[in-house]
């Protein structure tokens, strides 16, 4: 945006506050404070197009204040552009409509790493390696090929056809085929697996609309399987729906138990209780969190804590306790404004602090510094005061102080405080320099060898893969004008390994991996131990 634009941008975002709904619906029937106030910002929008010394895109103009008025409401309350508002519903509603790969550029070329299951592209014999080097007579290969431009050619419309010219590295050969788009789902369960006879784990990746259907589904194996006790793995778990959230906890609770209730600007309270319907009411449960788990995860793990149901395990969520509401704008742009609170059955509001309109900078929480705190870095700031090494370091407000019905104390104001604190685990951090070199050997090891490692099983891999080493010292010839202290090098063969894991077996590679010396998992299998 121009700069001399920015002072009309203010005036128009400080101006008209929260009226900008009625500018788009213009419903002004009488000369009510906001219907004035509507006349004003269409005269303001008319004097810029017709009087303004340069010219301006009103539109875009209009775009950034209703964003800029956005944030003197909470940082929850969103604008969404039309140009994002379909990539922000897929990721919600759990599903978009295309050929269904994942794919990387490589080499200037786009190389399927995964047909993902039950899309069209699978149907249709496409297989991890293959690449698609033309579509519908545009070429998808070359020097400048970004994804977005490839995302253009193989989305679109449900039940239209791309045609793809397609090279398969296997075998060496070119082949034509025709697939038809379709709806293809964006999973929420990453994996769920018996960690052994009775111990079941389960990571939820969001709380969009498939995902209840995901989990109900994967709850049953796994109690087919001998389940016994569970892990509900929602590190990094940033919400979704509220009324999934819901579902998924009507899973452990018993009937008629109070799960969450909000509270709107008119006082109306709305509670939602379990049902008659959970088929893990007397299983054992631990729930994994960290500073990354928000919204629909606290919720759950707030009900199931307030309820003495479960372990929860791991370091303070986020503290998100605000309720959003998506309302289109009319022209296929949209806000998520938030509409209401949410309170654990408690009546704990574990939403933390942030900066009003009416703040002032020294009123905001400090960092350990003395420095005034931003809602957006309050996370950060756990690291630097040691909150996420020490149990000891939360802060916790005696007046937030709550009682659950078996007399366990929890807090209100800022997240949920886990039962069984585990630190952050930093001995494994190893610099963001050596991945490119790891996923690039990674993948050409794997593509070049895809014909002699597709009968390897996961077990098997995790059990004997590299076991002489051959591999590992493959790739440390490969970067040998790096000086890797023995430290790093033990650090990178194990990566090494997980991200190899990760290009066979996708994300059953990369967890299972990672679960071997997972600290919030053995956390959980001592205590697993101590029970018996």
């Amino acid at each position: 945006m121009n700069k001399n634009n920015l002072p009309i941008f203010f005036a128009i975002a400080m101006a008209f506050g929260v009226l900008i709904g009625t500018f788009f619906t213009g419903q002004s029937a009488t000369l009510s404070k906001s219907s004035l106030n509507e006349q004003k910002i269409k005269r303001l929008i008319n004097f810029i197009e017709q009087d303004y010394v340069d010219e301006v895109n009103t539109d875009e103009l209009l775009d950034g204040a209703i964003a800029q008025i956005l944030t003197k409401l909470d940082p929850h309350s969103v604008y969404i552009p039309k140009e994002n508002l379909q990539a922000v519903t897929e990721n919600m509603q759990g599903n978009f409509v295309g050929i269904g790969v994942q794919f990387r550029i490589m080499d200037d070329s786009i190389t399927v790493v995964h047909p993902m299951k039950g899309g069209p592209s699978i149907r249709k014999g496409i297989k991890a390696g293959d690449r698609i080097l033309i579509a519908d007579s545009d070429t998808l290969f070359g020097k400048g090929i970004r994804n977005n431009q490839v995302l253009k050619k193989l989305k679109g419309a449900p039940n239209t056809e791309v045609n793809l010219t397609v090279y398969r590295k296997s075998n060496d050969s070119l082949f034509d085929v025709t697939v038809e788009r379709g709806k293809v789902n964006i999973k929420s369960v990453d994996i769920a697996y018996m960690l052994n006879d009775s111990i079941g784990y389960i990571k939820l990746d969001r709380f969009a609309r498939n995902t209840y259907k995901e989990f109900k589904e994967s709850l049953t194996i796994l109690k087919d399987l001998g389940m016994t006790d569970l892990i509900l793995d929602l590190r990094g778990n940033g919400g979704g729906f509220i009324d999934i959230a819901n579902s998924i906890v009507d899973e452990f609770l018993e009937d008629d138990k109070l799960i969450v209730f909000t509270k709107n600007n008119g006082g109306e309270i709305s509670e939602s209780f379990a049902t008659s319907y959970g088929d893990f009411e007397n299983g054992g449960l631990y729930v994994l969190m960290d500073e990354n788990s928000a919204s629909a995860s606290e919720i759950v793990a707030g009900a199931l804590q307030d309820n003495d149901k479960g372990i929860i395990v791991g370091r303070r969520s986020f503290g998100k306790g605000l309720v959003q509401e998506e309302m289109d704008l009319g022209d296929g742009s949209a806000v998520r404004l938030t509409t209401a609170r949410y309170y654990t059955p408690t009546g704990r509001s574990i939403q933390k602090p942030y900066k009003k309109p009416n703040y002032t900078d020294n009123e905001l929480p400090e960092d350990a510094s003395g420095s005034p705190l931003s809602y957006g870095d309050e996370v950060e700031n756990r690291y630097r005061n040691g909150e996420l090494f020490n149990r000891d370091s939360i802060k916790i407000v005696d007046s937030l102080k709550y009682t659950t019905p078996k007399g366990k104390t929890v807090y209100g104001g800022g997240g949920i405080i886990p039962d069984v604190f585990v630190p952050i685990d930093t001995s494994s951090y190893i610099s963001p320099y050596y991945y490119a070199y790891l996923n690039d050997f990674a993948f050409k090891y794997v593509d070049n060898n895809r014909k002699d490692l597709s009968s390897l099983k996961i077990e098997d891999f995790i059990e004997t893969f590299d076991a002489n080493q051959k591999i590992s010292s493959q790739f440390f010839s490969n970067i040998k004008d790096l000086r890797l202290s023995s430290l790093t090098r033990e650090k990178l063969k194990k990566l090494l390994k997980t991200t190899i894991a990760r290009e066979l077996f996708n994300d059953q590679g990369l967890y299972r991996m990672n679960h071997l010396d997972d600290n919030m998992i053995l956390k959980v299998l001592e205590l697993e131990k101590n029970n018996e």
